[in-house]
């Protein structure tokens, strides 16, 4: 990687760390600025200003995660209600991503800024949607070859597991990692309920 592009992506890196702690609303450039080696000046190289590198953050950062997690895996999986259940389970069972205390960068995001900027909003909306995509096809090809249900609407049930991680998410916030346990044996029989 080039020194530049080093660069670029050491303040992504940085600021997803303060933002996931903070909030995007909370987190300046100076703060941003203040808790790595990086000037101003080439902060404003690489973004015209914050609301540029958040845009980046999304698509640049966030977004290759997701896909290396939750798109790319379901792809390939035989048996879709083992890996939707396996995904979710790694996602939550994730402490090295993720801290219970601090929930889901991208589900933070949506809730605190889709509603405000409509730039924001549009970018998380792709890139949840394309999970969601991805959860559809996986359940498509699991009708397709019998192991699940006929009458399963794939892009509905694709929409309410996508839903439920976030709600998870959200309420090991305040009830911590024990509550993901109850979540994911909840979910089993709802996966069971697919096939």
């Amino acid at each position: 990687m080039k020194k530049a592009e080093q660069t670029r992506f050491n303040i992504l890196q940085k600021s997803f760390e303060l933002i996931y702690i903070k909030g995007y609303q909370s987190t300046s450039i100076d703060d941003i600025l203040s808790s790595m080696e990086v000037t101003k000046g080439a902060f404003f190289y690489h973004f015209k200003n914050k609301e540029d590198m958040g845009l980046a953050l999304i698509t640049d950062f966030l977004y290759p995660r997701m896909k290396d997690f939750l798109i790319d895996p379901l792809n390939s999986v035989s048996d879709p209600i083992k890996g939707i259940y396996q995904m979710t389970a790694n996602l939550l069972k994730d402490t090295v991503h993720f801290d219970v205390k601090y929930g889901c960068p991208a589900v933070n995001l949506i809730e605190e800024m889709s509603p405000l900027n409509t730039a924001f909003h549009k970018q998380l909306k792709d890139m949840t949607m394309e999970w969601a995509n991805a959860i559809e096809k996986c359940l498509t090809r699991g009708k397709e070859n019998g192991k699940v249900n006929q009458t399963i609407n794939p892009a509905d049930a694709a929409n309410y597991i996508v839903s439920g991680y976030a709600g998870a998410r959200n309420m090991g916030k305040i009830l911590g990692t024990a509550f993901y346990q109850t979540y994911l044996r909840q979910f089993k029989i709802y996966l069971h309920g697919l096939s």
